[in-house]
Protein backbone atom coordinates (compact mmCIF):
# COMPACT_ATOMS: atom_id res chain seq x y z
CA UNK A 1 0.00 0.00 0.00
CA UNK A 2 1.39 3.05 -1.07
CA UNK A 3 2.07 6.28 1.34
CA UNK A 4 0.67 9.48 0.73
CA UNK A 5 2.73 12.47 1.15
CA UNK A 6 2.14 16.56 0.39
CA UNK A 7 4.81 18.48 -0.54
CA UNK A 8 6.82 20.43 0.67
CA UNK A 9 7.89 17.70 2.71
CA UNK A 10 9.09 18.93 6.15
CA UNK A 11 12.53 16.87 7.35
CA UNK A 12 10.51 15.30 10.08
CA UNK A 13 8.10 14.20 7.74
CA UNK A 14 10.94 12.71 5.46
CA UNK A 15 12.83 10.61 8.33
CA UNK A 16 9.34 8.95 8.63
CA UNK A 17 9.96 7.28 5.26
CA UNK A 18 11.94 3.64 4.73
CA UNK A 19 13.72 2.78 1.79
CA UNK A 20 11.24 0.29 -0.25
CA UNK A 21 8.19 2.83 0.63
CA UNK A 22 5.98 3.47 -1.75
CA UNK A 23 4.85 6.67 -2.43
CA UNK A 24 2.28 8.82 -3.73
CA UNK A 25 3.46 12.91 -3.92
CA UNK A 26 0.43 15.74 -3.98
CA UNK A 27 1.89 19.19 -4.20
CA UNK A 28 4.19 20.86 -5.12
CA UNK A 29 7.24 20.00 -6.82
CA UNK A 30 9.73 21.95 -8.70
CA UNK A 31 12.27 20.40 -11.23
CA UNK A 32 16.11 21.16 -12.14
CA UNK A 33 18.78 19.36 -13.79
CA UNK A 34 22.47 19.81 -14.14
CA UNK A 35 22.74 23.08 -15.54
CA UNK A 36 20.12 24.95 -13.00
CA UNK A 37 21.38 23.06 -10.15
CA UNK A 38 24.86 24.91 -11.16
CA UNK A 39 23.35 28.07 -11.00
CA UNK A 40 21.51 27.51 -7.73
CA UNK A 41 24.68 26.43 -5.72
CA UNK A 42 26.93 29.29 -7.41
CA UNK A 43 23.74 31.75 -6.07
CA UNK A 44 24.10 29.63 -3.00
CA UNK A 45 27.89 30.58 -2.64
CA UNK A 46 27.49 33.97 -3.20
CA UNK A 47 24.69 33.97 -0.56
CA UNK A 48 22.31 35.08 -2.87
CA UNK A 49 18.43 34.32 -3.05
CA UNK A 50 17.06 31.04 -4.92
CA UNK A 51 14.49 31.48 -7.39
CA UNK A 52 12.64 29.11 -5.40
CA UNK A 53 11.98 28.04 -1.82
CA UNK A 54 14.17 25.67 -1.04
CA UNK A 55 13.49 25.08 2.26
CA UNK A 56 11.46 21.79 2.50
CA UNK A 57 11.12 21.20 -1.17
CA UNK A 58 11.06 18.06 -3.55
CA UNK A 59 13.40 18.58 -6.68
CA UNK A 60 12.20 15.74 -9.60
CA UNK A 61 15.45 15.22 -11.91
CA UNK A 62 13.43 15.86 -15.21
CA UNK A 63 13.65 17.93 -18.55
CA UNK A 64 10.11 17.67 -20.11
CA UNK A 65 9.40 17.42 -23.60
CA UNK A 66 6.73 20.53 -24.70
CA UNK A 67 3.15 19.76 -23.27
CA UNK A 68 0.60 19.17 -26.50
CA UNK A 69 -3.05 20.91 -26.51
CA UNK A 70 -4.87 20.38 -23.07
CA UNK A 71 -1.82 19.14 -20.99
CA UNK A 72 0.19 20.50 -18.38
CA UNK A 73 3.31 19.17 -19.27
CA UNK A 74 4.92 17.02 -21.88
CA UNK A 75 6.67 13.47 -21.28
CA UNK A 76 7.99 13.76 -18.32
CA UNK A 77 10.87 10.48 -16.89
CA UNK A 78 13.04 10.79 -14.58
CA UNK A 79 16.98 12.19 -15.61
CA UNK A 80 20.18 10.00 -14.48
CA UNK A 81 20.80 11.49 -11.12
CA UNK A 82 24.50 11.19 -10.85
CA UNK A 83 24.78 14.23 -12.55
CA UNK A 84 23.64 16.18 -9.90
CA UNK A 85 25.78 14.89 -7.16
CA UNK A 86 28.11 17.44 -7.11
CA UNK A 87 25.18 20.03 -6.16
CA UNK A 88 22.84 17.66 -3.80
CA UNK A 89 24.78 18.16 -0.37
CA UNK A 90 24.82 22.68 -0.49
CA UNK A 91 20.84 22.09 -1.35
CA UNK A 92 20.32 19.90 1.22
CA UNK A 93 21.82 21.56 3.31
CA UNK A 94 19.83 24.58 2.59
CA UNK A 95 16.70 22.82 3.20
CA UNK A 96 15.74 20.11 0.16
CA UNK A 97 14.33 16.97 1.78
CA UNK A 98 13.44 14.93 -1.61
CA UNK A 99 14.94 14.19 -4.61
CA UNK A 100 13.25 12.50 -7.41
CA UNK A 101 15.44 10.39 -9.98
CA UNK A 102 16.70 7.13 -11.34
CA UNK A 103 20.24 5.79 -10.55
CA UNK A 104 22.72 5.31 -7.95
CA UNK A 105 23.48 8.23 -5.60
CA UNK A 106 27.19 8.80 -4.54
CA UNK A 107 28.86 8.80 -1.01
CA UNK A 108 28.49 12.69 -0.49
CA UNK A 109 25.03 13.14 -1.27
CA UNK A 110 23.90 10.07 1.32
CA UNK A 111 26.03 11.73 3.95
CA UNK A 112 24.29 14.95 3.39
CA UNK A 113 20.76 13.38 3.71
CA UNK A 114 21.73 11.45 6.60
CA UNK A 115 23.01 14.52 8.20
CA UNK A 116 20.27 16.58 7.31
CA UNK A 117 16.86 14.27 6.87
CA UNK A 118 16.08 14.16 3.21
CA UNK A 119 15.24 11.34 0.97
CA UNK A 120 15.99 9.29 -2.60
CA UNK A 121 12.89 8.67 -4.75
CA UNK A 122 13.38 6.96 -7.31
CA UNK A 123 10.39 7.28 -10.41
CA UNK A 124 10.26 4.60 -13.54
CA UNK A 125 12.75 5.84 -16.18
CA UNK A 126 10.48 4.67 -19.56
CA UNK A 127 7.15 6.38 -18.05
CA UNK A 128 7.50 10.03 -18.94
CA UNK A 129 4.06 9.69 -20.71
CA UNK A 130 2.15 8.38 -17.76
CA UNK A 131 4.32 10.34 -15.17
CA UNK A 132 2.73 13.52 -16.88
CA UNK A 133 -0.96 12.49 -16.70
CA UNK A 134 -0.09 12.73 -12.51
CA UNK A 135 1.51 17.07 -13.29
CA UNK A 136 -1.77 18.96 -13.15
CA UNK A 137 0.16 22.29 -13.77
CA UNK A 138 3.23 23.18 -14.77
CA UNK A 139 5.28 27.00 -14.74
CA UNK A 140 8.37 28.34 -15.81
CA UNK A 141 9.92 29.78 -12.63
CA UNK A 142 13.50 30.68 -13.93
CA UNK A 143 16.41 29.96 -16.00
CA UNK A 144 13.93 30.34 -19.23
CA UNK A 145 17.19 30.32 -21.37
CA UNK A 146 17.82 26.42 -20.53
CA UNK A 147 14.66 25.17 -22.20
CA UNK A 148 13.56 21.81 -21.20
CA UNK A 149 16.35 22.02 -18.25
CA UNK A 150 14.48 25.19 -16.76
CA UNK A 151 13.77 25.10 -13.22
CA UNK A 152 9.31 24.72 -13.28
CA UNK A 153 6.95 24.48 -10.15
CA UNK A 154 4.81 21.61 -10.88
CA UNK A 155 1.48 20.69 -9.22
CA UNK A 156 1.34 17.05 -8.98
CA UNK A 157 -1.57 14.67 -7.82
CA UNK A 158 -0.26 11.29 -6.32
CA UNK A 159 3.25 10.89 -8.78
CA UNK A 160 4.09 7.81 -7.82
CA UNK A 161 7.65 7.08 -6.48
CA UNK A 162 9.46 4.22 -4.57
CA UNK A 163 12.16 5.71 -1.99
CA UNK A 164 15.37 4.12 -2.79
CA UNK A 165 17.18 5.84 0.11
CA UNK A 166 16.13 7.21 3.05
CA UNK A 167 17.17 9.67 5.60
CA UNK A 168 19.27 6.47 7.35
CA UNK A 169 21.03 5.67 4.41
CA UNK A 170 19.21 2.13 4.01
CA UNK A 171 19.94 2.03 0.05
CA UNK A 172 17.17 -0.28 -1.97
CA UNK A 173 19.47 -0.62 -4.66
CA UNK A 174 22.35 -2.74 -2.36
CA UNK A 175 19.64 -4.63 -0.51
CA UNK A 176 17.45 -5.50 -3.40
CA UNK A 177 20.93 -6.70 -5.24
CA UNK A 178 21.61 -8.73 -1.58
CA UNK A 179 17.93 -10.17 -1.36
CA UNK A 180 18.46 -11.30 -4.45
CA UNK A 181 22.11 -12.95 -4.16
CA UNK A 182 20.90 -14.38 -0.83
CA UNK A 183 18.01 -16.20 -2.79
CA UNK A 184 19.85 -17.83 -5.47
CA UNK A 185 21.95 -19.37 -3.08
Amino acid sequence: MAIKITAPLSREEARKLKSGDSVLISGVIYTARDAAHKRLCELADKGQELPLDIKDSIIYYVGPTPAKEGQAIGSAGPTTSYRMDAYSPTLIRLGETGMIGKGKRGPEVIAAMKEHGAVYFGAIGGCGALLSKCIKKAEVIAYDDLGAEAIRRLEVEDFPVVVVIDSEGNNLYEKGKADYLSSIK
